[in-house]
């Protein structure tokens, strides 16, 4: 059998688009035949070497195209040795439609996206929690949703995604469903996985993430004063939710659980620690990281509140916690009637905790991290502001010491 194997990339002037670029045609010659097809790039026709048959430039774009030819040429060897080693005729047209995977089911994007998401589910309470599940849901729904208005289509295959699509995702986010920046990117990340499992099953032939960084922005996260606390404390309700609502959100202050956290918190959850003192022992349904929290004097009152509650005995779960969406709707209203014009939130308990509480007196920020679960310090550091009013305010016992 001859071994006679000519590639050859060119591109046709004649047909380049508004913008000046041509595309990369692949050609292979084998056996007397020739076969050809597109690789899916575009060039400028004064930026291509036809002797060399490359893009030309250090440019990411001319860089990528090369790597691209590179791989493509590798492939192409590759199947060739294949057909050599079983001992099977070919010709140029098998070795095509071999490289295109034409004989076998394309894998389509959206169809992967549903395979993955199906796992996750059913790994819920095991390996993943349901917000994560949640996420992955709702990114592929914005996947699914860029596909119908950049392509019209309701899924494409999977090759088809490149950098200009990962680009146009994370456009799409921020203009078409008014993302923010973060959440964007957060998007495109949980993406990422999908493509990689692609990549590792050989269901694509590179990974189109590889030039992208994923870059998010630093938040300044909103806390409560002390004051503003106590306001939110002393206030006096004669709606039996608001002042529900309140003590949960004043509980979280004071221990630094998240939403999920407080909600599935349960008798056997706070136990006598080493001090003898009551402690809040958990794990964090978000990281699965377990927080050991001390459990402080108000904290505790709220709790001693509700232990006779019938509607939480069956459960033992230790406060009467409603949806999100209804808690995160009072803590609103809540701060309206305390003359807080904050964006209040649920989550800002966790925030108050986090800097009010414990950083601003003097709580070491290792022990802050451990309260919180967080599994890394510099998750914990993006309070480290409030470490510096707290060096403010000790050294002004010492400024006024030498005045």
């Amino acid at each position: 059998m001859s071994l006679s194997l000519s590639i050859l990339f060119y591109i046709k002037k004649s047909k380049a688009d508004s913008t000046g670029k041509s595309n990369i045609y692949l050609r292979i010659t084998a056996e007397g035949k020739r076969a050809e097809c597109s690789i899916y790039r575009k060039v400028k026709s004064d930026r291509w070497n036809p002797k060399s048959q490359r893009a030309l430039g250090n440019s990411a774009d001319a860089n990528e195209i090369n790597r691209q030819i590179d791989l493509i040429k590798n492939k192409i060897y590759k199947i060739q040795q294949e057909y050599l080693v079983n001992d099977k005729r070919f010709d140029a047209v098998d070795l095509r439609d071999a490289y295109l995977g034409k004989g076998k089911a394309l894998k389509m994007l959206l169809e992967i996206f549903q395979e993955h998401n199906d796992k996750v589910e059913s790994l819920i309470g095991k390996d993943f929690a349901s917000g994560t599940a949640e996420r992955y849901r709702t990114c592929k729904k914005h996947v699914a949703g860029f596909i119908k208005q950049k392509y019209k289509k309701n899924d494409i295959p999977v090759q088809q995604v490149d950098h200009k699509f990962i680009t146009g995702l994370e456009y799409y986010l921020k203009t078409t469903r008014k993302c923010a920046h973060n959440s964007a990117i957060k998007y495109i990340t949980n993406f990422k996985k999908i493509i990689r499992i692609a990549h590792a099953n050989d269901w694509i032939d590179k990974d189109p993430f590889l030039h992208w960084k994923a870059k998010l922005k630093i938040v300044e996260r909103e806390f409560l004063t002390e004051e503003e606390i106590q306001r939110i404390i002393e206030l006096d309700f004669k709606i039996e939710r608001l002042d529900q609502v309140r003590d949960i959100f004043i509980f979280c202050c004071f221990t630094g659980l998240a939403y999920a956290d407080v909600k599935k918190l349960n008798k056997v959850d706070i136990v006598i620690g080493s001090d003898g003192e009551e402690w809040v022992k958990t794990k964090r349904s978000k990281t699965d990281t377990r927080s050991n929290i001390p459990i402080l004097p108000i904290a505790k009152v709220i709790i001693e509140k509700y232990k006779d509650n019938e509607l939480l005995k069956e459960k033992k779960l230790v406060l009467p916690v409603l949806s999100n969406q209804k808690m995160n709707a009072y803590i609103k209203e809540i701060a309206t009637l305390a003359g807080i014009t904050k964006n209040l939130t649920f989550h800002l308990a966790r925030h108050t905790f986090a800097t009010t509480v414990t950083l601003t007196n003097g709580v070491p920020i290792e022990s802050v991290s451990k309260m919180l679960g967080h599994t890394n310090l510099k998750t914990t550091q993006h309070y480290a502001k409030i470490l510096d009013m707290k060096v403010s305010k000790d050294m002004e016992v010492l400024r006024n010491k030498f005045k």
